[in-house]
């Protein structure tokens, strides 16, 4: 699958929130979820022994963040037992185990999330009755990095960003963008994990 056929299966949650959200509106769900997705199929495979140093730090009352990241291979991490796929296993509250989750992850990838505004769209999406629907359809979508290169997936978010901006009338990037900018000069995390140059782990 190439990125731009990529792009579009995600953008297809549009047709999920046709009537409850304004066209212009849809990029403050699929972005959020798309790099969401991407994070948690990035740490999949080293999740269970993140999992276990956690425990294992905590017991010791050490301070376990570098030995987390150094178990995760990456630079960042979640704790949570939950993952995208067990989310689906409990329907009733899929909203305070997505919050959950969530808070799961290191530092930096929480703040990209309340950059994002996403609390408040999870929110919105299950008073809309979507939010299992919309979880569902991103748990559907493989962005495993042994099946979407780096330099693929940063295409897939240019191109979502730039459809987004089409949809709301602007130049590409200027309606999302900005906030993000002002992120990145305090997280340079978040500047990498947004940049194809860098991107996506």
């Amino acid at each position: 699958m190439n990125h731009h056929s990529l792009s579009a299966f995600i953008w297809s949650v549009a047709d999920l929130l046709r009537g409850d959200y304004k066209q212009s509106d849809y990029g403050k769900i699929i972005l959020p979820f798309t790099v969401l997705r991407r994070l948690d199929c990035v740490l999949e495979s080293t999740k269970a022994g993140v999992l276990t140093e956690h425990e294992e730090k905590k017991k010791l009352g050490l301070n376990a963040d570098p030995f987390l990241l150094s178990k995760a291979k990456q630079s960042f991490y979640n704790i949570s037992p939950l993952d995208m796929k067990k989310l689906m296993g409990d329907q009733d509250h899929i909203k305070v185990n997505l919050f959950s989750y969530i808070q799961g992850f290191s530092v930096a990838v929480r703040d990209i999330f309340e950059r994002f505004e996403f609390y408040a769209q999870i929110d919105k999406l299950a008073k809309s009755g979507l939010l299992y629907q919309v979880t569902e359809k991103f748990v559907n979508v493989d962005l495993h990095p042994d099946k979407i290169s780096k330099s693929q997936m940063g295409l897939v978010f240019e191109e979502l960003i730039r459809k987004f901006a089409e949809i709301s009338n602007e130049t590409a990037g200027e309606h999302f963008t900005p906030r993000i900018c002002n992120a990145t000069r305090n997280n340079t995390f978040l500047c990498c994990i947004l940049s194809s140059k860098y991107a996506w782990q």
